[in-house]
């Protein structure tokens, strides 16, 4: 795959998850779920915007630059601080509803993240901190998504871990 190739399939990765997240953000049954699949929404149209002027840099001069590329989504650590916060925010929510559109979320984010892998692997050396950029963004929705998933199945894990023991 070329660098243009890679633009453009990533412009239809970045465009079927940001219309399903829209879709979940429509659909959730709390308000917990609709703000965390809006959010996640923006950020992907964001994503669009961003390899949209990539794939025009591309056109234009036959190279692309990894300009910063911002993201609204916090590192893990962040991740891991606010669960608690927003799981105190969601008491009493029924959340049943969201978890298979939590899982199709989460498979969705992975799936990115390998397509995105992939590409710094396979791409020549001056595209790959374009890509290696997405990698670090698409774990961080990963964690988004696998701590929503984790708190609406009432599992009793978080980020894979044991949260408390179920009786």
């Amino acid at each position: 795959m070329n660098v243009e190739e890679a633009l453009k399939t990533a412009l239809e990765f970045e465009h079927n998850v940001r219309d399903a997240y829209r879709e979940m953000a429509e659909t959730a049954g709390s308000d917990v779920g609709r703000k965390v699949f809006g959010v996640l929404a923006n950020e992907e149209q964001h994503h669009v915007e961003y390899l949209e002027s990539r794939l025009s840099e591309w056109r234009r001069t036959g190279a692309v630059t990894a300009e910063g590329l911002e993201t609204a989504v916090p590192r893990r650590a962040a991740i891991e601080e606010g669960v608690t916060k927003l799981a105190k925010e969601a008491a009493g929510e029924t959340r049943g509803g969201e978890v298979e559109m939590l899982r199709r979320a989460l498979h969705m984010e992975t799936e990115a993240g390998e397509f995105y892998k992939r590409m710094v692997e396979e791409l020549p050396e001056e595209a790959r901190p374009l890509f290696a950029r997405f990698v670090e963004i698409e774990d961080g929705h990963a964690a988004i998504v696998q701590a929503e998933l984790d708190y609406a199945s009432g599992s009793g894990f978080m980020f894979d871990f044991r949260d408390f023991e179920m009786v």
